[in-house]
């Protein structure tokens, strides 16, 4: 049975009975060196990153005697190609497969000679630059939706009915999203309507969540789930929108039907968008501006040790991704 149409059939029953993200992409997708500024660069979890090259874009037009690249990553390391990181003998770098650990500084060294062609003489050149990468996540979507209903009284046991059954049918509604409603609660009060006076109505507020029991097996082994997890929500966001616009249908524009005393009020489905973040992972629009809608990995001296949205302040952290503060 369609689910407008249940509901409808119970409100009767009631009433009768009472990126890769940077600002230095250029158009073949390399990131460039800034000399003295450090480059931030945002790299989606177990995605490779884009290639950085050791040189501004002002040397890359120049050409260069005997150029040499010396790259350091974090921790201070010097890095070798491995089957990880792919370092070219012009100085180009990519991480494969980018991990929170691999998280913090890429500095690299570009040294070249300035040769004069009259004496031979030469002279060593050393340029510095500074990459820093940060591995993110999609957020985790949920959406808080209010509704409206009318009512026959604020006292009796029939709103609490109605509640429940309405949660009931919205959980069925979206069950095979691996989605539920959660977190709901409804208040009655009493309204002044302009030209019809004073009329009971159900304030009823939930959260719809992707995280529904059997999620993780829904996310097809999946390494990453927030592409699954959040496409499953806006499917059960607007089947939600949609079930209550059947609602308003049925009441306001079926001239043949009387409207039941306890029924859904038309433009009253508000829905608002709701970010959570996984452990070790936050927002932080001030630091992190190019990447201001993403959950990048918690910087050293912060921490994330659950799905909130921001990394909290624990100075005796010294590495990234950390969850919980010793």
């Amino acid at each position: 049975m369609r689910a407008w149409v249940l509901l409808f059939a119970v409100l009767w029953y009631l009433t009768g009975v009472g990126w890769q993200r940077s600002a230095l992409h250029n158009k073949k997708g390399f990131i460039y060196g800034t000399p003295g500024h450090p480059v931030k660069i945002y790299v989606k979890l177990h995605q490779n990153s884009p290639i950085l090259v050791c040189m501004d874009p002002e040397s890359a037009k120049k050409e260069t005697v005997d150029p040499t690249y010396v790259w350091i990553g974090p921790n201070e390391n010097k890095l070798t190609g491995n089957n990880r990181i792919n370092i070219t003998n012009t100085g180009k770098l990519m991480v494969k497969d980018f991990l929170e650990p691999l998280s913090g500084p890429y500095t690299c060294t570009f040294s070249y000679k300035s040769v004069k062609a009259e004496t031979q003489e030469e002279k060593t050149i050393k340029k510095r630059y500074e990459f820093i990468m940060f591995a993110y996540r999609e957020p985790d979507y949920s959406y808080q939706m209010a509704v409206r209903f009318t009512t026959k009284s604020c006292v009796g046991r029939y709103n609490d009915l109605l509640f429940r059954v309405l949660k009931k049918i919205l959980d069925n509604l979206i069950s095979d999203l691996t989605s539920h409603v959660i977190e709901p609660s409804y208040k009655c009060h009493l309204v002044k309507i302009p030209k019809h006076g004073l009329i009971h109505e159900l304030f009823i507020a939930f959260q719809v969540n992707p995280f529904a029991p059997g999620w993780k097996a829904a996310c097809n082994q999946s390494v990453d789930c927030e592409d699954n997890t959040n496409h499953n929500i806006l499917q059960a966001r607007d089947r939600i929108e949609e079930f209550f616009r059947s609602q308003a249908y049925i009441f306001y524009h079926d001239l043949n039907k009387t409207l039941p005393a306890m029924h859904f009020i038309d433009h009253s489905f508000q829905v608002v968008r709701m970010d959570s973040c996984r452990p070790g992972f936050g927002k932080n629009e001030a630091m992190h501006s190019n990447c201001a809608s993403c959950c990048v990995v918690c910087s050293p001296g912060t921490f994330s040790p659950d799905v909130d949205v921001t990394c909290q302040t624990c100075v005796s952290i010294h590495f990234y991704g950390a969850k919980s503060c010793p």
